[in-house]
């Protein structure tokens, strides 16, 4: 028997086609994972508004209207804008993809796909976007603990002093970790600026950022032609 992953999380299985609603929600149920399901994209909504999953996967070419509207909404709802979403697509261009990760996909898988592979990248992102709470306030990633009551920011255990719109930028990558954050997305969220700004004001913080988080800064990874996630082994950044 396999074992449960922990917390038994819930999925939401969106798709138009019985047969794949059927074989992804039996591998997943097979590995200890509570599945619901649903067949359009307002359904969906609905779900994942009442249900609260952990994560959805969503495919691209539903009925009434797409995946990528369905995940715009998902993202821009605020019960349901931090859940992580696959995306399943028979579309193999690059295009998809692209769009896909910009509205915020936490990855992308073309049909048809091994549901053995499926199973695994649904553990590998809720293991990766979990971040690691300790005390009542406190956001752990990698050698960083922020502590959003506090506005205190530590890096192995010493303290780092950042400008409130540092800490603001470090506090919304903490707690969406691993998954991708637009410029765009930044500057609403932290400068609260219109998304059409152009502007360079998000790279320049990161930048500074790192700096002053020292080696710790290169857990921040950037995402060419999207924007930056934070994650907590670090990688090369592009």
């Amino acid at each position: 028997m396999e074992q449960q992953p922990a917390g038994n999380d819930l999925v939401l299985v969106v798709d138009d086609e019985p047969h794949i609603v059927a074989l992804v929600a039996y591998h997943l149920a097979k590995s200890g994972y509570r599945v619901v399901t649903a067949t359009t994209g307002a359904e969906a909504l609905d779900l994942a508004r009442r249900e609260q999953p952990s994560l959805v996967i969503l495919d691209l070419m539903l009925p009434d209207i797409s995946g990528f509207k369905v995940l715009e909404k998902l993202r821009a709802r605020d019960e349901t804008r931090d859940v992580a979403v696959l995306m399943l697509t028979a579309r193999r261009d690059e295009q998809d993809r692209i769009e896909g990760l910009s509205l915020g996909a936490d990855d992308y898988l073309t049909k048809p796909f091994s549901p053995q592979e499926l199973v695994l990248r649904v553990k590998a992102i809720l293991r990766r976007i979990g971040p690691t709470v300790s005390g009542h306030d406190i956001v752990s990633i990698g050698t960083i603990s922020v502590d959003r009551t506090a506005h205190r920011v530590t890096v192995s255990g010493e303290e780092v002093e950042l400008t409130p719109t540092e800490f603001k930028l470090l506090l919304l990558l903490a707690e969406r970790k691993g998954r991708v954050q637009a410029r765009s997305h930044l500057l609403q969220n932290v400068w609260e600026a219109a998304p059409d700004i152009q502007t360079r004001t998000v790279d320049m913080h990161v930048q500074r950022l790192r700096a002053k988080l020292g080696s710790a800064g290169d857990l921040i990874e950037t995402v060419r032609g999207f924007g930056y996630r934070l994650n907590d082994e670090a990688r090369s950044s592009a």
